[in-house]
């Protein structure tokens, strides 16, 4: 099963954890013995002699158990993994760092909050400004997607195509597939980039695991983008379909649980389309599935997620796609999208369906809402904004436009 681990896990941590929780049990604490009784899977025993004992590999196993692992070495085996392959966006103070560098941070969709247009912008003025930047290293000149810099590379020092650097500690390979900055290339450019890499030994499988956590942002997470912040502010790649379809016929593997996630929220299905051709119905394990082992999600889970956001979301055709493949969808039951009878009704966070339409860039549903009296003035209550401050803060311009014309006079 998929782990259920916090941002930025150590073995410190969670030996920390155990150590707390070894205490609270010999302190008779409610909360403490309650953990072991819901997650230890013989608490009986293992509370026997409680509280006057209560054994450390006991509270190791609970605690591992806690977390969607089996047991302590499993927990322990993947946080050693993680450690080589963890990044933080929050890590990285773009302030000091020297230009190379900088525009690898400015122009990679990298899942932050700082994921925004003028950040791409910036990054394709500071190349401009500064052109000779790509010669500098490697991770630059694949975040240009520059075939004459990178050749010039690895040229001299062919082990580039696999080394790890830059701000982030990424291979070449991921700093071109999240690469964002609005230059001046062409998809036979950004592909022949592409190509000299994975000719010169890059890995089409390479990712790295975001604040540790054990669902891989892989390369091809890099190229299809999106995810919970919006198309607006985190974008496809520019070459998708054609930067995909290469990884794929290079040996990325179809089976990519980030991907899946991330383009659920849009009905579109093109990502499953391409997938699906390359064997994402029945491949067999992934290299990552291989290396993270029990930490990363079941298939079954995976599927389970898409069938769960379809079928609440009325995506019939993406419910109908999977059936085609084989995913088992009997009993799923479809919520058919409609109007609310109140269109300014709040959920728990205050937010009304104008402000998710808004978010969404729905612009047949916001019209929709309009009609049925929804009130544009109306703020949440976690953002304290209106449907319009959703709608440019995802970068939905169009809706933003729709909106912002009801307001003038």
């Amino acid at each position: 099963m998929a782990s259920s681990l916090p941002n930025n896990p150590s073995i410190d941590r969670m030996r920390d954890d155990a150590r707390k929780l070894q205490r609270g049990v010999t302190a008779s604490t409610s909360r403490a013995i309650n953990i072991v009784r819901r997650y230890h899977p013989r608490p009986d025993v293992a509370l026997a002699s409680a509280p006057d004992r209560f054994a450390l590999h006991d509270a190791q196993l609970t605690v591992a158990r806690g977390y969607g692992f089996t047991g302590w070495p499993a927990l322990v085996h993947y946080l050693e993994v993680a450690a080589k392959l963890s990044f933080d966006p929050d890590s990285v103070t773009e302030d000091s760092l020297a230009a190379a560098d900088r525009f690898c941070t400015l122009s990679s969709l990298y899942y932050s909050q700082s994921d925004a247009p003028p950040r791409r912008k910036a990054a394709a003025d500071l190349l401009t400004a500064d052109p000779g930047l790509v010669e500098q290293h490697v991770w630059a000149a694949a975040a240009a997607a520059d075939q004459g810099a990178l050749a010039n590379h690895l040229a001299a020092r062919p082990e580039l195509a696999t080394t790890r650097g830059g701000p982030f500690g990424w291979v070449p390979l991921l700093y071109l597939c999240f690469g964002r900055a609005q230059v001046n290339q062409t998809e036979a450019g950004v592909l022949a980039a592409a190509t000299l890499l994975l000719d010169t030994g890059a890995d089409p499988n390479a990712g790295y695991l975001w604040c540790g956590l054990s669902t891989p942002f892989t390369a091809l997470t890099g190229v299809f983008g999106e995810g919970e912040q919006g198309p607006g502010r985190q974008p496809r790649h520019p070459f998708a379909p054609a930067l995909a379809t290469l990884l794929l016929e290079r040996g990325a593997h179809p089976v990519d649980q980030q991907t899946l996630y991330n383009r659920m929220f849009r009905p579109d299905d093109s990502h499953l389309q391409l997938l699906f051709a390359y064997g994402l119905a029945d491949a067999g394990p992934s290299p990552w599935e291989v290396k993270l082992g029990e930490a990363i999600e079941t298939r079954e889970q995976m599927w389970k997620r898409q069938r769960d956001w379809a079928a609440a979301h009325g995506f019939t055709d993406r419910l109908e796609l999977l059936a085609r493949h084989g995913v088992d969808v009997a009993g799923v039951e479809v919520v058919v999208p409609s109007i609310p009878d109140d269109p300014n009704n709040r959920d728990e966070q205050g937010a009304t369906p104008l402000h998710h339409a808004a978010w969404a860039g729905d612009l047949e549903l916001i019209q929709r809402l309009l009609d049925a009296g929804a009130n544009t003035s109306i703020t949440d209550g976690q953002f304290d904004a209106t449907p319009l401050g959703w709608a440019e803060h995802a970068y939905q311009t169009e809706a933003a436009d729709l909106l912002r014309a009801l307001e003038l006079p």
